[in-house]
């Protein structure tokens, strides 16, 4: 059976409360005394925020290069001196470091999984997790979806395989471009056959949960981003697109997380079962 219903999640701040718990100050700094990146320079979370991340994000986000490729050279443009092979390992060291120690703390929250569960068995409805993240997620999000029994496969590896049925994990580091882009969808609606689509539900914080000393988590940009995404996936599928904002507020406690995922996940059941009729 074609699917005829799209549902879309969003992942950092959406599926994982980790993620965005990663980045908060006093976490973030004890990654970045761990990981020894403090020592070569970056030694306070604003100083992570302003000289790794904001000015990398576009080239880190929309090409396969990866965030410790991206770390390391960034960290050797700061330095601006001749590398020498000791300096050289210490930055690959501390960015493959906490890379690793990042994305390690980005699951999924479990309380995820019975409505995940449940609609990964449905015949008429396509899954896709949709992220503008680095090249190295996409493994992690596949492995975090297998450890609560969901089957997930990349984007690119689901379009060799026509009747699979399982989560789509479709970065915007391993499709060229950001979910904002209309490319970033027509990649996803020809590789996955999505042109009998006829419904969308969106499930997104649109970067709302995310650190505020993140660019992408402006609260203008938030806005923009959201209103622009949804007309663009409205002319993209032909189809009505329905917006189910997922965001925290100012608590973001775990008791709050799991309570808008208890909220999220009905609504999305009763969209489900209506689309059955």
């Amino acid at each position: 059976m074609a699917p005829v219903t799209l549902v879309i999640f969003d992942y950092s701040g959406t599926l994982s409360l980790e993620s965005t718990l990663f980045a908060r100050p006093n976490y973030l700094m004890k990654h970045l005394k761990e990981s020894g990146l403090m020592k070569l320079g970056i030694e306070s979370p604003e100083t992570f925020w302003s000289e790794i991340v904001n000015p990398t994000w576009q080239k880190g986000s929309t090409t396969p290069v990866g965030y410790k490729k991206v770390i390391r050279d960034r960290i050797s443009a700061i330095l601006s001196r001749n590398m020498s092979i000791e300096l050289s390992e210490r930055i690959s060291y501390a960015a493959s470091f906490f890379v690793d120690s990042y994305l390690s703390h980005s699951r999924i929250d479990e309380r995820w999984r019975p409505v995940l569960n449940k609609l990964q068995s449905h015949p008429s409805l396509k899954i896709i997790v949709a992220t503008d993240h680095y090249a190295e997620a996409t493994g992690y999000i596949i492995r975090f979806l297998h450890e609560l029994q969901i089957q997930g496969r990349e984007a690119k590896h689901a379009f060799a395989i026509p009747d699979y049925a399982g989560v789509v994990v479709a970065c915007s580091a391993d499709l060229g471009f950001h979910k904002a882009d209309s490319r970033f969808w027509d990649i996803l609606k020809t590789g996955l056959n999505l042109s009998g689509i006829r419904r969308v539900l969106f499930i997104d914080d649109f970067g709302y949960n995310e650190q505020k000393e993140d660019r992408y988590s402006a609260g203008e940009k938030v806005e923009q981003r959201k209103n622009e995404t949804v007309k663009m996936l409205q002319k993209v599928f032909s189809s009505p697109v329905q917006l189910v904002p997922f965001m925290m507020g100012k608590d973001g406690s775990e008791r709050v997380f799991g309570e808008l995922i208890t909220q999220t996940s009905e609504i999305i059941d009763s969209y489900v079962a209506d689309s059955d009729y």
